[in-house]
């Protein structure tokens, strides 16, 4: 684990530990003798179906998305060699998440009838604090927030439905191998298998998500998914919400992921009654830090990584999502589904932010303030590590940011000048 108090820079993103080097060295060495492996569907396919003794993927598993996906990965990701044992295994355990749902859908049709619970959705850019607000609403013990080891595994392993051991130490083992592979990743953000985790990871099943994006140099397959109409993953990550509450009920969802902030016409469609919070934050230190995660998360799957070609691919990509969030949220009626959470005030008072929330909500009791309190207190300002970035690193004027993105400044002001009255 890296030492509290640590100082992680952007620019150390390819500082691997020896034996990761020597390992892909060495690996890379056979691969040469061998030849280049390849990801291919059929493989993984059938590795999934022995893994899990099942062989039904669903009358609707669609192709198309696992094929561009792994052209992508095999023609422009320059994995290296432990980038991509890791991409296999992770593709193949998607596809085991979608036997084993597809295998509980069919044994108990109850779960789909089901209604999704009522949601709150955290939605603000990377790096705006959307993980300190996750966090501490997951004090409240009404709230329904999905677990890392949840969301690496929302369906249950076929021994047992109701087991979450093996699911627990899944997750516990992949913490285990980040904190090995990259241990200044968790200064920038910490993966801990029991903590609340992004719901992306379910429209992962589907293979129409960004998180490939963020671990890849997969432009092909990135602007693909722009122009498609992604309905079907957000339907089919509906069905695993329903899986998920099944397993364990609650009162209400509590979602969060950037990525919703381009989708969230189709969040509305689809999951019930949300209610969006978008955390905001100067883009000169949430931007830079967003770039600084992805050039590290990239290291840990490819050599080839340049800050030059992140900064690139995710500066226009966040102008994107930033013009689609924009746009639903000026449609008339659309105003009142969201709160608007500045970053500076839910660091300095993130009990008032609270308040504001829960003021929908029917309001605070004294008991769960004392769980929020409690829980600001377990998760400190540098727990692994400090994380310094700036917009110099990845070539940045001062005000660039800013004059990408007038309508989102825009914003800001309007809501800055509302809170101010």
């Amino acid at each position: 684990m890296t030492k509290p108090g640590r100082v992680i820079k952007s620019k150390d993103y390819q500082k691997h530990p020896f034996w990761f080097r020597s390992v892909n060295y060495l690996w890379e060495k056979s691969h040469r003798m061998g030849g280049k492996p390849l990801l291919e569907k059929d493989d993984l396919i059938r590795a999934a179906m022995k893994e899990t003794g099942l062989s039904d993927l669903g009358k609707d598993f669609p192709d198309e998305p696992l094929d561009r996906l792994l052209q992508s990965l095999n023609q422009e990701a320059e994995l290296h060699p432990i980038g991509f044992f890791i991409s296999r295994k992770r593709l193949i355990n998607l596809l085991s998440v979608r036997l084993r749902a597809e295998h509980l859908f069919k044994k108990h049709p109850e779960i789909l009838d089901r209604e999704i619970l009522p949601t709150i959705v955290i939605i603000g850019l990377q790096r705006t604090g959307t993980t300190k607000l996750h966090r501490l609403l997951t004090a409240d013990p009404e709230n329904r927030v999905l677990r890392s080891w949840e969301a690496i595994n929302p369906a249950p392993f076929h021994s047992g439905l109701r087991n979450r051991d093996r699911r627990r130490q899944s997750a516990r083992n992949s913490e285990k191998a980040l904190k090995m592979i990259a241990p200044g990743f968790f200064a920038i953000h910490p993966v801990e298998f029991t903590a609340p985790e992004e719901d992306i990871l379910l429209l992962d099943v589907t293979f129409m998500s960004t998180t490939p994006e963020a671990t890849a140099h997969v432009p092909s397959y990135a602007s693909w998914l722009e122009t498609i109409d992604q309905s079907y993953a957000y339907h089919y990550g509906g069905k695993l919400l329903k899986l998920l509450q099944w397993q364990h009920p609650g009162k209400r969802w509590i979602l969060k992921s950037p990525h919703h902030l381009e989708f969230l016409p189709l969040v509305e469609q689809y999951f019930n009654r949300p209610l969006f919070l978008w955390t905001h934050r100067d883009m000169n230190a949430c931007i830079p830090s967003f770039l600084s995660m992805v050039s590290y998360s990239r290291s840990i799957f490819s050599e080839k990584v340049t800050m030059k070609e992140v900064a690139g691919h995710w500066i226009r990509k966040t102008s994107y999502m930033l013009e689609k969030g924009i746009s639903f949220r000026q449609q008339q009626g659309k105003a009142e589904l969201f709160i608007d959470i500045d970053y500076q005030s839910l660091v300095s008072h993130p009990i008032d932010q609270l308040k504001r929330i829960y003021a929908k909500l029917g309001g605070l009791t004294p008991e769960l303030l004392e769980r929020f309190r409690a829980a600001e207190k377990e998760n400190p300002y540098g727990k692994y590590g400090i994380h310094e970035y700036s917009p110099k690193d990845f070539g940045l004027g001062s005000d660039e940011l800013g004059q990408r993105n007038p309508a989102y400044i825009g914003l800001l002001n309007e809501i800055r000048d509302r809170q101010k009255s």
